[in-house]
């Protein structure tokens, strides 16, 4: 067993460490076990719960499911509302028009659900096969030895005050070491980005790129819900040079998931992605399903976009890449769960395989990346590779490159690139100002108004998990040149400009409103916002999200 990275803290060992309790990261969790019993296997989560962070649509696809546990209907799965009926709208601001529903988006078969919920029941399984799970312990850091190679992670210390200085609350965090550390920490991970940097994965891939999903969960008047119906737009609100798009599924009891996602390599940094999604709703073919409804839930987080050819190098010394982590979303579908869930799946097979033969610490179970590749995964986003990216050029281009790609299942000889969403962002002094019109309060609402739907809670007291590596950045470049993008493209109200003692704007962060989306990270355009985690179990409390 490895020493303590650090003296003052405790330490735990295990096989198996998995950061993140999410889809990909339970049903690694869960096939571990299946395979070997004896395996010691532990999910850390930093939400306060299981699938208290988790958002999603959500369409779900059950292939990885039904492998992973073929009898979860006699096992009470909540997977309660069949999709039933597709529909597809192209909208101008004041026309709907149907479109033919792509083959990628057919949902037969499929159920709408909400993902935290699968997720807390996942994690009922998981425990009942043994695996440890500590929600509301939030990894901050990742343990390398002294050859360079992950031994696992720690845990944030407690009871330091916001400026960086221990309280008489102190408490060391705990550092957990394993033989294989799986990281599942979703679209843009605080500790993935920092292993991409260090073990330079993305050296043979294209840049991650991403979009911003904002979603709120309505309970609407009976008499105009149809469970089971899954609706799709595209076109209005947003510009044509833009992606984007929005989904409104009916779920049971009365209940209506509607959301937008805006493409983050969007170029106008007087766009705001959280401004579309409730114009959005005030369109003549969508406000009339929420007259005499209630808004009960409101979120957003990212999502990866980049697809087949932005998957980094899955594997290093002592760890493996699972799930959004690593990329494995299927944009044309629009699902990522089923993918995410599958390479849990594999990577805990490679894993247990390896680790038979293979005893210690930091060691690279290489044989994880040619398993994926051999993986339905790997040929479901390879045929769609080509999709996403062809609306760089537009969207009436983006929609003719994808009908193509559909006819010829992807047998293009060529694969287009993907390119960094933060260098899209154009000068403001090139771009005309988006004239937003005020919320009304009943149909759509202002940022804060919606976090309190999010239940978001930080600890006051704590430094700010949102790190600035130049705090005169934001004013000197991102306020002059960019118009101070990140009051726009953050959905939670976290920055502000505001009037400075000398007559200067100030760059104000109100870290308690964070969503945990990580747009910031992202989208800034100076690359200039650290998200790191703040202290274990804060952030948002979905239910049914």
């Amino acid at each position: 067993m490895p020493d303590s990275i650090r003296s003052d803290r405790e330490n735990m060992e295990y096989d198996v460490v998995i950061v993140g309790g999410g889809p990909a990261g339970l049903a690694c969790a869960i096939r571990l076990k299946q395979i070997d019993a004896d395996l010691n296997v532990c999910i850390l989560e930093k939400g306060s719960e299981i699938g208290a962070h988790l958002l999603s649509g959500a369409v779900f696809e059950t292939r990885a499911l039904d492998e992973l546990i073929p009898e979860w209907k006699d096992l009470g799965a909540p997977l309660n509302t069949p999709a039933t009926k597709d529909k597809f709208l192209f909208l101008t601001k004041d026309k709907a028009y149907p479109f033919p529903t792509p083959p990628q988006m057919h949902n037969k078969g499929n159920y709408i659900i909400s993902l935290g919920n699968l997720a807390r029941w996942l994690g009922e399984q998981a425990e009942a096969l043994g695996v440890e799970i500590f929600p509301g312990f939030a990894a901050a850091e990742v343990l390398y030895n002294n050859e360079g190679a992950v031994i696992g992670v720690a845990t944030g210390d407690l009871g330091i005050d916001k400026n960086g200085e221990k309280t008489e609350a102190f408490e060391p965090g705990m550092e957990l070491h394993a033989r294989q550390t799986v990281f599942a920490e979703g679209a843009h991970g605080s500790l993935t980005k920092t292993l991409i940097a260090q073990y330079d994965l993305r050296s043979e891939s294209d840049p991650q790129t991403y979009g911003l999903g904002i979603k709120e969960l309505w309970e609407i008047d009976p008499a105009k819900h149809n469970p089971g119906t899954c609706l799709h737009t595209i076109g209005w609100p947003i510009d044509s040079q833009t992606y984007g798009g929005s989904w409104l599924y009916h779920l049971e009891d009365n209940l209506v998931s509607v959301g937008f996602v805006t493409g983050l390599d969007y170029k106008n940094p007087y766009l705001s992605p959280y401004e579309e999604m409730q114009r959005f709703k005030t369109h003549p073919a969508i406000a009339p399903l929420f007259e005499g409804g209630r808004r009960i839930a409101y979120g957003a987080r990212t999502l990866v976009e980049g697809g087949f050819q932005s998957i980094p190098k899955l594997t290093f010394p002592g760890g493996v890449l699972i799930g959004d982590s690593a990329g494995f979303l299927n944009v044309p579908k629009i699902k990522g769960n089923h993918t995410a869930m599958k390479s849990g799946m594999v990577a805990a097979e490679s894993l247990a395989a390896y680790m038979k033969n293979t005893q210690g610490f930091g060691s690279e179970c290489a044989v994880y990346v040619d398993n994926m590749k051999r993986s339905w995964v790997w040929s479901e986003l390879k045929a769609v590779r080509n999709i996403r990216p062809g609306f760089h050029k537009g969207l009436w281009f983006g929609l003719l490159n994808a009908a193509y790609e559909t006819v010829t299942c992807g047998l293009s000889p060529w694969t287009l690139k993907n390119h960094a969403d933060h260098a899209q962002l154009k000068k403001a002094k090139d771009c005309a100002p988006i004239d937003y019109p005020k919320p009304d309060g009943v149909l759509t609402f202002d940022r804060l108004t919606s976090v309190s739907f999010s239940n978001t809670n930080h600890g006051e007291d704590q430094p700010c998990h949102l790190r600035l590596r130049d705090p005169a950045v934001p004013v000197d470049v991102n306020y002059t040149e960019y118009a101070g993008p990140s009051q726009r493209y953050c959905p939670a109200g976290v920055y502000e400009f505001v009037d400075g003692s000398d007559g200067k704007p100030k760059f104000q962060i109100n870290s308690q409103n964070c969503v945990h989306c990580k747009s910031c990270d992202i989208k800034d355009p100076s690359q200039n916002i650290d998200w790191t985690t703040p202290h274990g179990g804060d952030g948002p409390n979905y239910p049914n999200m």
